[in-house]
Parts: C-alpha cells; sequence; structure tokens
C-alpha cells in the first residue's frame, strides 16, 4: 500500500514538473520573441514612420502609411467574405446535423488549417490573378479568406455546440421557426466565442505574407483600388528584411513591432469588449 502511494506521489510530482518545465519553456520564448521585437524595433518607431510613404531603395527615412491601409482593406474584404461562408457553415453542420456530411466538412475544415499559406497564394493566384490578367488587393483578400474560412468554421462550430439543447428546445416548443431559433437564440448565446473565433481569424491572417507574394504582389505607391496591387505589412517586412540597406532591416523590426502592437491590442479590445458586455 505504501509502495503504491508512493509511486502515484511520484507520477503525481513528475507531471507536476514536467507541466511547469512546458510552461516555463513556452513563456521564455514568447517573452524572448516579444522582448526582441521591442529591443529593435521600438527605437524607430514615430509618427513619420506611421504617416509618410516610403521613400526610394537606398534613401532613409520615410514609413509604411500605405502598407498599413493596404493591410487593412485586404483583411477587411477577406473578413466580409470569410465570416459569412464560415458561420454559415458552421450552422448548417450543426444545426442541420448529417452525421456523415457535418463530419466529413469538420475535417475538410481541419485539414485546410494546416495546408501552409505559401500553397493557399498559389492555389489563388491560379483562381484569380491568373484569369484577371493581374496581381490585385483582392486577389490577396482571397487567399486570406481561404486561410481564415476554416479557422472561423471550426471555433464557430464548437461555439454553437456549446449552447444547451434546451434553449433550442424551449423556442421552438413555443412555436418559433427553426431559422428564428437559430438567429435568435443560438447566435446570440455563442456570441463570445464567435467574436474570438473571428479575432483568432483575422489575427492569422494579418501575420501572413507569402500568399501576398502570389496576389497582392506589394505597391510602393499609395493605392486603395482593390483592382490594382497594394502593399501589406508583412509583405513590407519581408522584402526590408531580405534587402541589402541597414534602414530598411531596421523599418523591418519596426513594422514588426507595429503588426504586433495591432495584434495585441485587438485581442485586448475584444476580450475588454466582451467582458464588458457579460457583466451588463
Amino acid at each position: 500500500m505504501n509502495r503504491h502511494f508512493r509511486f502515484r506521489k511520484f507520477v503525481e510530482w513528475a507531471n507536476w514538473v514536467g507541466m511547469l518545465c512546458c510552461m516555463s519553456v513556452s513563456v521564455f520564448f514568447l517573452v524572448a520573441i516579444l522582448g526582441y521585437v521591442l529591443v529593435h524595433g521600438a527605437s524607430y518607431i514615430d509618427w513619420e514612420f506611421l504617416t509618410a510613404m516610403p521613400v526610394p531603395a537606398g534613401e532613409t527615412g520615410g514609413g509604411i502609411a500605405n502598407a498599413l491601409v493596404g493591410s487593412f482593406l485586404v483583411v477587411m474584404v477577406a473578413s466580409l467574405m470569410a465570416l459569412p461562408i464560415g458561420i454559415g457553415a458552421a450552422i448548417f453542420i450543426n444545426e442541420f446535423p448529417s452525421h456523415g456530411f457535418g463530419r466529413t466538412v469538420r475535417f475538410l475544415a481541419e485539414v485546410l488549417t494546416g495546408v501552409p499559406s505559401i500553397v493557399v497564394g498559389l492555389f489563388a493566384y491560379a483562381l484569380v490573378v491568373v484569369p484577371s490578367g493581374g496581381f490585385s488587393a483582392f486577389s490577396g483578400s482571397v487567399a486570406y479568406a481561404f486561410i481564415m474560412v476554416p479557422i472561423i468554421l471550426i471555433t464557430a462550430h464548437e461555439a454553437l455546440r456549446l449552447v444547451p439543447d434546451s434553449l433550442r428546445e424551449a423556442s421552438l416548443a413555443l412555436g418559433i421557426p427553426k431559422w428564428r431559433t437559430i438567429m435568435g437564440v443560438v447566435l446570440p448565446v455563442s456570441s463570445r466565442a464567435l467574436i474570438t473565433g473571428a479575432v483568432l481569424a483575422i489575427s492569422r491572417a494579418l501575420g501572413e505574407a507569402a500568399p501576398m507574394l502570389f496576389t497582392a504582389f506589394g505597391n510602393s505607391f499609395w493605392n486603395v483600388n482593390l483592382t490594382k496591387p497594394i502593399a501589406t505589412v508583412p509583405l513590407l517586412i519581408y522584402t526590408y528584411a531580405t534587402g541589402p540597406y541597414d534602414d530598411w532591416h531596421q523599418k523591418a523590426w519596426a513594422a514588426s513591432f507595429v503588426l504586433l502592437v495591432v495584434v495585441l491590442l485587438t485581442s485586448v479590445l475584444t476580450r475588454a469588449f466582451l467582458r464588458g458586455n457579460s457583466d451588463e
């Protein structure tokens, strides 16, 4: 008995130590990445960097204003495409279950989340760029939408599964049609998880540079036309980081810091908004 008890205590202690080590390693690398970007990028941030246009290669100064606006436009259009598709698909496979079809859709969505982003960019290139005859911001939005849809679908499906069936049954028992039950009961109850999934998908898309190489292509000038090439922050970081100029390398670190701050603020503000609504 004592031997068995000591063995169980040892296993418990070993699991605790293992979890502590894993947590320490994760936190260490997270802090190291954040600290490294902060040290190398924060000192270059000023008002000109955020509001000025890029300068010709080899000159110092300039900013990333066009890339910031470009990223916002591309991600916004991608969200308008991905959110209805992802949430609609999740509603269909959860609220109108067909076991074989639903499992297949969920499995395909999980597979798509593991597809390399550069493959998604190549697919968007063949689907949009080649038929249209040129690179464009819209083709970049299509590539981002392909990345966002499976993430939104999986998170939305999990959120809808957590809604108690008793709420659906109570609504249907009152004679409310199923579509109104979904719109008026299921979606509001799961709204916090749905918003969290949308923010997760947007944050994932914001940091992808590989698809933009095949679609948006980049632009050194000001452009808000979705049918023309456009600059995005991840693509600008890639261009500057692989360039031959020290000033470009500094700008790459600074742009990385800006992108990191944008993602962090988006997550924090979303959590604060959801927490405020839950308190009400």
